[in-house]
């Protein structure tokens, strides 16, 4: 990295830690990922965390992970893993090495979950969801111990083994953390790390028919990576509790840290990628690249430039204060990217023809240039004539006084 570059590039709290972090020698380099769930398109709010996650592995000459979140095959589908790849791509970005999936760890996975349970932290609870959900009590109320909870070390090894051969059904068990359900964060009662769900995965087939969630994966995953900075937006600030909590109680070698950040709100946006999916769903737009969608590829199908997404990600920059910008900041940054890079032409939407009587009907090519400010971008011919065309809405037979246009026997203002 050149100094000129070191100077422009952005500056945030999660760079500040990075360049401490190298400084005192925690690291010796920058390892990221980005690590999306492919249960629908991307959307500009993912463009931030993109920009953020492989940007800061660019400029520190470290590496960027595309790990796919794939621990839910219900929701699922290769349609959406194409189309991230896609938009990734699209975005300027190459990830290292081969695309990675949560499911490539799911053998790995299994055996920290008996880890787990050798060591009296993990329990097989047969509670129905209603009544976990119950258990686990409110923000105001501590939570209470499943009558499961007390169960042996070879207890819950066996009902897991059967949990894992299909001896349960759906809802009927689920394997959960034994940390503490007088916990004042709610994430940390006896989290459940493991579930059952009879559906074909996209990349393992039926292999399994119990899988991961993501507090349980997401850690681990980026352990087995050797990620050095895990980057969230803030909703998952107190699972941060959960990530620590799983790693300092197995036998891992690489223990990242998770920071967060503020997520992207857009002004007037959807960004919910389940209420996306009921627009899609219930056919309100054409696709997920419908031109009306907050998608990326949306975006980009109605005129949005890569370089421009990427330019208000940088605008915007990484915080933790929670904030709302408004759409004109994206569309700022596609005019001045337009106006700097697009090659100009004249059209005429709703033409009526205009025919100049005194002038002489030999036609003129007139040459113009391509960009006002760029003469390297060329030039293009025009041809000038007494037929020429005009916007209908520039034109009025009947003259109104507050409308100075061209109409019959008056000037143009």
């Amino acid at each position: 990295m050149t100094m000129n570059e070191a100077d422009t590039r952005p500056t945030n709290f999660i760079r500040q830690i990075i360049e401490e972090d190298l400084a005192t020698g925690k690291h010796t380099h920058v390892y990221t990922r980005f690590p999306p769930e492919p249960n629908g398109y991307l959307h500009i709010g993912h463009a931030k965390s993109i920009c953020l996650n492989f940007g800061i592995a660019e400029d520190y000459q470290g590496q960027c992970n595309l790990r796919f979140d794939d621990t839910n095959p219900v929701k699922e589908d290769v349609e959406y893993v194409n189309s991230i790849q896609e938009d990734v791509k699209w975005l300027g970005f190459n990830w290292n090495g081969n695309v990675k999936y949560s499911s490539d760890y799911f053998d790995d996975l299994y055996q920290y979950a008996i880890e787990l349970i050798k060591k009296g932290l993990a329990y097989v609870d047969e509670l129905s969801p209603d009544a976990i959900r119950e258990y686990r009590g409110t923000l105001k109320q501590p939570g209470k111990n499943s009558p499961y909870r007390d169960l042996t070390i070879e207890q819950n090894l066996q009902l897991f083994d059967k949990m894992r051969a299909g001896g349960f059904e759906e809802g009927k068990a689920c394997l959960r953390a034994k940390i503490d359900m007088s916990s004042s964060f709610i994430v940390m009662r006896d989290p459940v790390l493991y579930r059952i769900k009879y559906a074909e995965h996209h990349q393992s087939g039926n292999k399994w028919c119990i899988y991961p969630m993501y507090d349980f994966t997401h850690c681990i995953s980026d352990a087995l990576e050797g990620i050095t900075h895990s980057l969230c937006t803030l909703e998952f600030q107190d699972n941060r509790r959960l990530y620590d909590w799983v790693l300092d109680n197995i036998t891992i070698d690489c223990h990242p840290r998770q920071y967060e950040f503020s997520r992207l709100n857009l002004a007037y946006t959807v960004m919910s990628k389940r209420k996306l999916n009921q627009l899609v769903a219930e056919n309100r737009v054409e696709n997920w690249d419908d031109p009306r969608m907050p998608t990326i590829s949306g975006l980009r199908r109605r005129g949005y430039t890569a370089a421009s997404i990427r330019e208000f990600c940088r605008r915007i920059g990484v915080t933790k204060q929670d904030n709302t910008v408004e759409m004109a900041a994206l569309e700022s940054c596609i005019r001045d990217d337009l106006n700097e890079n697009a090659p100009r032409a004249m059209a005429v939407l709703d033409p009526i023809k205009l025919v100049i009587e005194n002038m002489s009907a030999d036609e003129q090519m007139l040459t113009m240039y391509n960009h006002p400010n760029k003469p390297e971008m060329g030039t293009r011919q025009v041809p000038f004539s007494p037929e020429l065309y005009i916007d209908r809405a520039d034109f009025r037979e009947e003259a109104n006084r507050q409308y100075k246009r061209l109409v019959l026997g008056k000037e143009v203002r």
